[in-house]
């Protein structure tokens, strides 16, 4: 893909089911309608590595790796070594690769590498308590494209309108040169996934079960049924 091309709003969102268990590993085995993009929280299935070394290789549809960063989320409380061996683990399998902003500059070799085999890079920002405004949303995006971010993502707290408005103003501004992945966190952030998506988000995140543990994910169903799932193909 040209760099022209990767400037661009993405033309249709995808939907992404994430796996952040064993119970979701094994549940998205027996799926028979698959998502269109699998991501494995390889943080969450740290003491499973042979496990899922076995069975990324049976998910029929591309994955994101992701090892999350114990401040943004991550499980385990791991390590900077431990999250850099889970995805060189995890990237012969991958056709994408998150790395947070906060660790983009630690992990550039891993990055660099992901380059070469041209797996696309997602480069991340997490923030659970608040939306920044819009120019700190884009100064992130900035950054995250000077360390070769394919997509930047962001997730950020939704709980009022104002949060979200920043988003949906952030997802839609014109001087946005990365495609974006875009969505809500909290009371609002339900809709948010929906609007977001229909504003250009690259992906929208869904849990694989009907339980998650993030407030305001949607499971795969619950897309479905809100149409969402059609109207991105997935």
């Amino acid at each position: 893909m040209s760099a022209r091309s990767r400037a661009t709003r993405f033309s249709r969102s995808r939907v992404v089911g994430v796996i952040a268990s064993r119970a979701d590993l094994n549940c998205a085995m027996r799926m028979r309608r698959w998502p269109g993009v699998f991501e494995v929280r390889l943080d969450s299935l740290a003491c499973d590595v042979r496990k899922w070394e076995n069975k990324l290789p049976r998910l029929r549809a591309p994955l994101i790796v992701t090892a999350r960063h114990p401040h943004e989320g991550g499980s385990n409380k791991l390590s900077l070594r431990e999250r850099r061996d889970l995805l060189s683990r995890g990237l012969p399998y991958a056709t994408y690769i998150d790395v947070e902003l906060r660790s983009a500059f630690s992990l550039r070799s891993l990055l660099e590498l992901a380059d070469q085999k041209k797996i696309w890079r997602i480069i991340s920002f997490h923030n659970f308590k608040s939306t920044p405004p819009v120019r700190i949303l884009l100064a992130k995006a900035r950054a995250a494209k000077k360390h070769g971010a394919n997509i930047f993502k962001v997730a950020t707290r939704t709980d009022t309108p104002v949060q979200l408005a920043r988003l949906l103003d952030f997802i839609t501004n014109k001087n946005l040169d990365v495609p974006v992945s875009a969505m809500g966190i909290g009371k609002l952030g339900a809709i948010s996934r929906v609007l977001l998506a229909r504003a250009g988000s690259a992906f929208v995140y869904a849990s694989i079960s009907t339980r998650t543990n993030i407030e305001g994910q949607l499971s795969l169903e619950q897309l479905r049924r809100l149409g969402v799932g059609k109207m991105m193909g997935s």
